[in-house]
């Protein structure tokens, strides 16, 4: 899977993984995590997601990598900011108050830039990618952020057979494998959402169920 494919996707605006509203999951379990005020959290592939907007209005500071600059524009520009563009390394860097959204690719983040991030939140980038990516996004991730991060995951399991990700299936198992090692795991939610999601259902999707964990680096 190449840039190529997400930039069409934004070009065409084909972005039904957009959400058009808050994840409902991120609101309920997000203050489990305890978190200090002002804690910065990671958002790897966060498009232009509400949720951002979010966790910035819990006090976070919020650093978002996005390939789509067409994504980050947007973001910035349907909620009326007047973003400040800088360079980070490879990084096109937009800013508004305690938003950072890094347009570029998540694989060029180094150590540095992550070291104060104690947050993570991935509703959207594990599930995005095909599975020989999957894997270099755990290893990457678990490489560049610091220990005793915390945050959600949130991911989907179907029968892959049954229709062609993305977004992709990703069980248990293959979490468990991929970060297992490095983080600790806890399912806090098990859903069946087969009857909210028309694209499945249309696809023949005979089960679907998403799946939220806990995770902290250790």
């Amino acid at each position: 899977m190449q840039p190529e494919f997400w930039h069409k996707k934004w070009a065409s605006n084909q972005i039904g993984f957009h959400l058009p509203q808050v994840n409902p999951y991120l609101q309920r379990f997000w203050p489990q995590l305890e978190l200090e005020e002002g804690a910065r959290v990671l958002v790897p592939l966060c498009g232009k997601s509400l949720d951002l907007l979010w966790l910035a209005h819990q006090g976070h500071e919020v650093l978002g990598i996005e390939l789509s600059e067409k994504a980050v524009e947007d973001f910035f520009g349907e909620h009326g900011f007047d973003p400040a563009v800088s360079e980070q390394g490879p990084f096109k860097v937009y800013r508004a108050g305690s938003i950072e959204l890094w347009c570029g690719d998540f694989f060029a983040l180094t150590p540095g830039d992550v070291a104060d991030c104690t947050a993570l939140y991935d509703r959207a980038a594990l599930i995005a990618l095909p599975p020989s990516m999957r894997e270099q996004y755990a290893a990457h991730l678990n490489r560049i952020l610091p220990k005793g991060a915390q945050g959600l995951l949130i991911t989907l399991d179907y029968d892959q057979d049954q229709m062609s990700g993305p977004p992709f299936a990703v069980l248990d198992d293959e979490v468990q494998r991929l970060l297992g090692a490095c983080w600790a795991l806890k399912i806090l939610e098990d859903q069946d959402v087969l009857s909210q999601s028309g694209k499945f259902l249309e696809a023949g999707v005979t089960r679907l169920e998403e799946r939220v964990y806990r995770v902290s680096s250790r």
